[in-house]
């Protein structure tokens, strides 16, 4: 009989199954522990994956401000402005701190009591009652993620949380969450905080107030001190009451403070309309002068010192809102107002219409037919560098050039006129004669150092009826050089530019550039003067010195109507331009009015300026120029009458009498009336009387006097006849 020996007897199918098991546990228990690790890891090293560095950099308001640091106005996405957690006083701090994560300074960015703490009490009170979030915690939420209330968006949080801990300091995360929470109403950060709750900068806040801020992010609305004051000292007090359970404040000085009103100083910030033409000329500037775009302006957190004049700017606008404007057709005439610091270039003052809105057609840099403003840029200034002078005669007649016939606007024509009288009375056909004889390529040349480049190239370019037109802007610019010297200047508005760092990105430094010399641009300040006291200029009044010219445009559809109606001009210290108008010029839209109501209202407007300011009350001439004479008014001569002296030398002589201008200038040449060609026997300047040549007292003679202007070397009107005889 066979003995088995059990020890060596096969395996049987159960143990073999047990086996397998074994196996396959230690590999599930292994990857598991793999997985864990992974996530672990993932957690911990994965924040790089959430974490946006872009979004680190916080959108800060750009400030618009005036040279003495005064700010105009703020542009932004996110009303914030950004300060160093330097700043910050601590007692700020701690109640941040202190209400919002206690143990700030000992945790990773994770505090699992603080975790555990919370579900404790929610647990008891069955509802939510608690968060376990840190301040890193908080941060990362707001800067990378969602407000999803799902285990993905917290586990992310708490990823993102350990990147910041680990590649931030806690000064760094602090400055970082402060500078980034909301606190109601748009105001985002504790320095916009404090200025707008009490109107001061947070480095000066007590610790009450700072309480009561760090108390506000929880639910902004519900514990803002401006619509909900008594939940906002509620709210104050926990917080205060929490500085003094971690020991940042001792018993007295909580009860202290809890005892203290809210002492809120919120200045509500009324919309200033007045300063909005000029701050988007800002904005244009930006982008156009340093391709600072709009958007980037809204979140780049720049500084920009302007030029802007504020009293003038505020006249301006008042003047613009409340001044008369030509009367049109239907309503709805707009305006525009350009006025340069002389010296800088700089634009102190800009509205861009009646109206202007944020976002709106700013009209001081539209382009619109000048009319006759143009005739000294185009036509006067080149002609006098080509030889001209303001008595040079010109023609002055109704005449065709081409298929071109223009005419004088009055409908008056004096046959032959001088440049000063042209340009006075602003006729028509005598610039476009001028500019015929000059070249309209000269006069280009000349437009185009002015930055007035056109591709007009008809003989209208002396009247400004140009296709496309300038700015009220462009024809400051353009103005300017007759102010100074000669010398042309570009306009700005922004003279620098800091980023947030407080570096200066760009700074404008303007350039002069020659274009006419300074006998011709005083030339041009003589005659456009008596523009404004005896030519085109003279509605309104200023009593100062102020240069200038008028121009009218005629409306294309509506015969005998305007379109657009300017002045521009300038003073020893300012360079400005008015026009008026519609916005769409279409048969329906026409201005009854003329040149006379921008005038006016530049003279209003530099009245006021004058008023606050003090104006000067004369242009001063450059040294090595010469004067120009005034023009001369020539007599007519009514009353010549001759009569007969006793005594002297010869005995009897004969007198021609008759009564002189005021101006002694003027010079009187006798004529002899003879058969066939008339003799002139001699003249007299200044006087009102010629002693006749004794060999012809016994004659019977007949005698005239004729007017004579030696500026223009042109005759007046001969006088009446008077025949001597006895």
């Amino acid at each position: 009989m066979k003995i088995w020996n059990d020890s060596k007897r096969p395996p049987t199918r159960m143990k073999r199954l047990k086996k397998k098991r074994y196996k396959w546990a230690a590999i599930v228990a292994l990857s598991v522990v793999l997985l864990a690790v992974l996530g672990y890891l993932t957690i911990l090293f994965g924040g790089i994956l959430v974490a946006d560095k872009e979004k680190l950099v916080l959108n800060d308001a750009t400030t618009v401000e005036l040279e003495n640091g005064e700010v105009i106005e703020r542009i932004y996405t996110e009303n914030r402005t950004l300060i160093s957690i330097d700043e910050v006083p601590d007692h700020v701090e701690d109640a941040f701190i202190a209400v919002e994560d206690a143990r700030f300074y000992e945790h990773g960015g994770i505090d699992p009591r603080a975790i555990i703490r919370a579900l404790y009490k929610d647990l008891i009170a069955m509802k939510k009652v608690e968060g376990g979030s840190t301040i890193t915690m908080q941060l990362a939420k707001n800067l990378f993620l969602s407000n999803d209330k799902t285990w993905m968006r917290k586990t992310k949080e708490v990823m993102a949380a350990l990147y910041l801990e680990r590649n931030y300091t806690k000064k760094e995360i602090l400055e970082l969450y402060l500078n980034r929470i909301y606190f109601g109403k748009g105001i985002y950060g504790i320095e916009q905080a404090s200025q707008t709750f009490y109107s001061k900068p947070a480095s000066e806040m007590t610790i009450s107030e700072g309480a009561m801020l760090a108390g506000m992010p929880k639910a902004p609305n519900t514990y803002s001190p401006l619509d909900n004051p008594e939940e906002a000292v509620k709210r104050r007090n926990v917080v205060l009451s929490r500085m003094h359970d971690v020991g940042m404040i001792t018993s007295e000085q909580m009860l202290q403070l809890q005892g203290k009103t809210l002492e809120v100083n919120h200045q509500e910030q009324e919309e200033q309309k007045w300063s909005n033409s000029y701050v988007d000329l800002v904005i244009r500037e930006a982008a156009g002068r340093y391709n600072i775009s709009r958007d980037e302006l809204k979140r780049g957190g720049y500084r920009i010192v302007t030029g802007m004049d504020p009293d003038i700017q505020k006249i301006a606008y008042d003047q613009m809102q409340n001044g008369e404007y030509a009367p049109g057709s239907v309503e709805g005439v707009q305006g525009a107002f350009t006025l340069m610091d002389a010296d800088s270039g700089a634009v102190v003052a800009a509205i861009g219409g009646r109206d202007f809105e944020h976002g709106g057609m700013n009209r001081s840099n539209v382009r619109r037919a000048p009319g006759s403003t143009i005739k000294p840029l185009s036509v006067y200034g080149p002609a006098m560098e080509a030889g001209y002078h303001p008595y040079s005669l010109l023609v002055d007649r109704p005449m065709k050039f081409g298929k071109y016939q223009p005419k004088n606007y009055d409908g008056n024509y004096e046959g032959i006129v001088s440049l000063y009288q042209a340009l006075v009375e602003s006729k028509n056909v005598s610039a476009v004669w001028l500019l015929d004889q000059i070249g309209i390529d000269t006069s280009k040349e000349y437009l185009k150092k002015l930055n007035l480049e056109t591709n007009d190239s008809g003989l209208s370019l002396a009247l400004g009826g140009l296709e496309h037109g300038y700015t009220p802007v462009q024809m400051v610019e353009a103005y300017r050089a007759f102010a100074k010297g000669g010398k042309a200047i570009d306009a700005y508005t922004i003279k620098k530019i800091e980023d947030r760092n407080g570096k200066v990105i760009e700074e404008m430094k303007p350039e002069e550039r020659k274009v006419f010399s300074s006998q011709v641009a005083w030339n041009i300040t003589e005659m456009l003067q008596r523009v404004v006291t005896h030519g085109t200029g003279t509605a309104g009044n200023y009593g100062k010195a102020l240069a200038g010219k008028t121009g009218t445009q005629q409306h294309d559809s509506v015969a005998g109507k305007n379109k657009d109606v300017w002045f521009a001009g300038y003073t020893p210290e300012y360079v400005g331009s008015v026009w008026m108008g519609y916005d769409s010029s279409g048969k329906d839209h026409y201005l009854e009015g003329g040149s006379s109501y921008p005038t006016a209202m530049m003279k209003s407007i530099l009245t006021e300026i004058d008023r606050q300011k003090g104006l000067s009350a004369s242009f001063q001439k450059p040294e090595k120029v010469k004067e120009v004479p005034p023009p001369m008014q020539l007599p007519v001569i009514d009353d010549l009458k001759v009569n007969f002296e006793v005594g002297g030398v010869s005995l009897v002589r004969g007198r021609l009498s008759w009564t002189p201008a005021q101006d002694d200038r003027v010079v009187y040449r006798v004529y002899r009336d003879e058969p066939g060609v008339d003799t002139r026997i001699g003249e007299v300047t200044g006087e009102g009387s010629y002693t006749v040549n004794p060999s012809d007292v016994f004659k019977r003679n007949t005698y005239y006097v004729v007017p004579y202007d030696p500026l223009t070397k042109m005759e007046g009107e001969p006088s009446n006849k008077a025949v001597l005889e006895w």
